[in-house]
């Protein structure tokens, strides 16, 4: 079952980002005959609270909002590549400013995309396999050493 954490100030946005991944079977397939694959959203008003829930578990991608009132989402995602344990956890930045400056501090911190709201449930599911199949191509040992 994949774990994914919804960084959004918005509670109307995270329930759009929840519906789109609970509706998505397959989405998350541990292979190509997993038809079901599973999904746990664990959904996060701020920065703040994301910062408290890392901890108490394994995330297997991270979705978060760049313009939160305490901490954004940059700096949310600088903390996640600073620390050991959630390194190498997928990221996907959003963000209502779709500024070239945003886009390339989210990638240059390591996001592995970034969507301008809004964007359709597709455009998000398309961003989420992308990752998962880059991801799902690398060597063994360079996913391993963050679990």
């Amino acid at each position: 079952m994949a774990r994914i954490l919804v960084v959004e100030d918005s509670s109307a946005f995270r329930a759009f980002i929840r519906a789109a991944l609970e509706d998505a079977p397959g989405l998350f397939a541990a292979s190509p005959d997993d038809t079901h694959g599973e999904v746990e959203v664990v959904e996060a008003a701020s920065g703040f609270d994301a910062l408290r829930l890392l901890p108490r578990g394994h995330y297997d991608l991270v979705i978060t909002d760049i313009n939160m009132p305490d901490i954004n989402g940059l700096e949310l995602l600088r903390f996640m590549r600073d620390s050991e344990r959630h390194r190498k956890v997928a990221t996907i930045i959003i963000s209502t400013q779709s500024s070239e400056k945003d886009r390339a501090r989210g990638l240059a911190l390591g996001a592995d995309a970034f969507l301008a709201k809004p964007f359709t449930v597709e455009a998000l599911q398309r961003s989420i396999t992308s990752i998962l199949q880059a991801r799902n191509s690398l060597p063994a040992e360079s996913s391993e050493g963050s679990r």
